[in-house]
C-alpha cells in the first residue's frame, strides 16, 4: 500500500489527528501502567504517526522483520529501564509544541519519532 495524498494526510490532520493523537498517547500509558494492557499499550504508541496524520510503516506485511529493527529483547530491555518514563516527556512536549503554529513542524516530528523513543521500534523499517 503507498502513502495516502499530502492534502488527504493534512485534512486527517486537521479533522482528526490533532485531537485523537493526545488520546491514543493517554490511553496507551494507562494500558502501559497494567501488565496485562502493556502490549495493547505498546501497538498503540507504535499506531501514533498513523494517528497523527496516516502515515503508513514501510513494512505493512511484518513489520518486525524490516530491515534495522532491533530485536524484541533489546527493544524490552531498553523499554524497561528507559522508553517507558523517556518516551512519556517525549509525548507532552511533542503535544506542547503542537499547539503552537510555530513549534508544528517539531511536534509532528517528534510525533514521528514516539514508536523509536518508546521501544527503539522503527516505523519507518
Amino acid at each position: 500500500m503507498s502513502q495516502r495524498s499530502l492534502v488527504v494526510r493534512a485534512l486527517w490532520f486537521v479533522v482528526v489527528g490533532w485531537w485523537a493523537t493526545p488520546l491514543v498517547v493517554n490511553v496507551a500509558w494507562l494500558l502501559n501502567a497494567t501488565i496485562i494492557g502493556l502490549p495493547l499499550g505498546i501497538k498503540l504508541i507504535n499506531l501514533v504517526p498513523t494517528v497523527l496524520s496516516l502515515k503508513e510503516p514501510r513494512s505493512l506485511t511484518d513489520p518486525e522483520s524490516a530491515p534495522g529493527q532491533r530485536s524484541l529483547l533489546v527493544r524490552a530491555v531498553y523499554f524497561v529501564f528507559v522508553g517507558w518514563w523517556f518516551s512519556w516527556l517525549w509525548a507532552n512536549v511533542a503535544a506542547f509544541f503542537a499547539v503552537t503554529i510555530v513549534g508544528l513542524p517539531i511536534a509532528f516530528w517528534m510525533f514521528n519519532r514516539l514508536p523509536v523513543v518508546t521501544s527503539l521500534y522503527r516505523f519507518d523499517g
